[in-house]
C-alpha cells in the first residue's frame, strides 16, 4: 500500500461518518471505526490506503496502528483496487463439504485468473474468504455487497456470464428455495392446525 493520492471525506461521506460517529458515547468514537472505514473504501472506489486509515486515525483520535489492525483484520476490507464485481468464495468447512472448490475453479477457469488477481478489464476481482454466514445454503459467494448461495458450478458459469454481459442477477439461493428453507420444501408441518374453541 502506498500513498497516492489525498484523501478527505466528501460532504456525503462525512454526513454518514457523524452519523455513526452519534451512536457511540462521548469518547467512545473510535467504536465507529468499522463502518468509518467502510465509508472510506466506498468513496476511494473499493479499497483502503495508508493514507486513508492514518486520516481516519486522525478524525476518530486514535493510533493509527490500531486502524490498521481492523482493517488488516477483515477481509472485507481491500487493500488493493478491486474490480467491478469482487467475487469472494466462502472456502470454509460447510462450503467446502457442499463444493467450493468446484466453484472457486469454475471462477478461476471462467475469469481467467488466480486468486487475489483481477481481470485485464477490471471487471472481475477473485478472492477466498472464511465463513459468509451462509453455511446452510453452501457454498456460498459474495459479489460486491450480495450473496449468492446453493451455487453448482452450472449456476455459478451462468451467474459470471450474465455479470459479464450487464445482466441483472438475483443474489439469493441459486437453487429455487426461499431463504433457508429446507432444500426441496417442507417434510414435516406441512399445515396449521388450531385450537378449537374452548380447547
Amino acid at each position: 500500500m502506498s500513498k497516492t493520492t489525498t484523501f478527505a471525506w466528501t460532504a456525503d461521506s462525512e454526513k454518514l461518518a457523524k452519523h455513526h460517529i452519534a451512536k457511540y458515547p462521548e469518547g467512545r468514537q473510535q467504536s465507529a471505526v468499522m463502518p468509518l472505514l467502510d465509508i472510506a473504501q466506498r468513496q476511494n472506489g473499493g479499497h483502503l490506503t495508508i493514507e486513508i486509515m492514518e486520516y481516519i486515525a486522525g478524525y476518530l483520535d486514535m493510533a493509527p496502528i490500531k486502524v490498521q489492525e481492523v482493517a488488516t483484520f477483515y477481509s472485507m476490507h481491500n487493500h488493493k483496487p478491486v474490480g467491478k464485481h469482487h467475487v469472494q468464495v466462502c472456502g470454509t468447512t460447510p462450503c467446502w463439504l457442499r463444493g467450493s472448490d468446484d466453484i472457486m475453479a469454475v471462477c478461476k477457469s471462467k475469469l481467467g485468473i488466480e486468486k487475489g488477481e483481477t481481470t485485464e478489464d477490471g471487471k472481475f476481482t477473485l478472492s477466498e474468504v472464511e465463513c459468509a454466514g451462509a453455511c446452510v445454503n453452501a457454498p456460498a459467494v459474495a459479489i460486491n455487497d450480495d450473496y449468492f448461495e446453493d451455487l453448482t458450478p452450472e449456476t455459478m458459469t451462468k451467474l459470471l456470464d450474465d455479470l459479464a454481459d450487464g445482466k441483472k442477477v438475483t443474489p439469493g439461493p441459486q437453487n429455487g428455495r426461499q431463504t433457508s428453507a429446507p432444500d426441496g420444501g417442507a417434510t414435516t408441518l406441512k399445515e396449521f392446525i388450531g385450537k378449537e374453541k374452548g380447547a
